[in-house]
């Protein structure tokens, strides 16, 4: 009797296993083409919007009257604003990453940007804004490399990650595959890269020639 087990056990085993190849890996969402106008803030005021700054001027893209704007403590009633005046945004980036130091040049704590950034993700899925959460500064702006007991970085992630249409993330950030796993949880597309000049190759084919 402990033999016929064993072998149903294997016959079990090799036919999951057979499954599992076939299955092969599930295939990543069709990424979304993003328009102009975009704004671009943050969720823990980290250099990182700064970093897309640079980035999105070097890119010179082409829209009247602004491609882009950035504003680190955007709200809500920003995004209100624009469509009001019919210019309205149609894309919203946001850096995730928390600085205690930029936060506190602002005279703002994590609970108030998590505050803030809730209020903004929720007025863009209202007005149908094509939400990109950004993580580009590596691992150094994660977690492991805060101070013991702050767990700002990974707030800010929670906040954001989960709720985007695309994930824009610098590989070294995703060594313990973060945002691999919010990826795959919330069926979003993720486009990783390495460095500053394969983020602006990256930016230029999702903000592109506009059709």
């Amino acid at each position: 009797m402990r033999r016929i087990h064993k072998i149903g056990f294997v016959i079990f085993a090799v036919s999951l296993s057979i499954s599992l190849v076939a299955a092969g890996p599930a295939a990543q969402p069709e990424v979304p083409k993003p328009e102009l106008p975009v704004l671009i803030t943050s969720c823990g005021q980290s250099p990182g919007a700064d970093m897309l700054k640079v980035i999105f001027m070097r890119l010179k893209l082409e829209y009247e009257p602004q491609a882009y704007e950035v504003n680190m403590m955007a709200k809500a009633d920003d995004l209100k604003e624009k469509a009001e005046a019919g210019t309205p945004y149609k894309s919203l980036i946001i850096v995730m990453g928390a600085s205690l130091k930029g936060m506190g040049a602002a005279g703002i704590s994590i609970e108030d940007e998590l505050a803030r950034t809730q209020a903004l993700i929720e007025e863009a899925k209202s007005q149908n804004i094509t939400l990109i959460g950004a993580h580009i500064e590596g691992m150094k702006r994660r977690a492991q490399g805060a101070a013991v007991g702050d767990t700002s970085d990974e707030q800010s992630i929670d906040a954001v990650a989960p709720e985007c249409d695309l994930l824009l993330i610098n590989k070294g950030g995703n060594s313990d595959d973060r945002f691999t796993i919010i990826s795959r949880t919330n069926n979003i597309p993720v486009i990783e890269v390495e460095k500053n000049l394969e983020l602006l190759e990256k930016l230029g084919e999702l903000f592109g020639p506009q059709s």
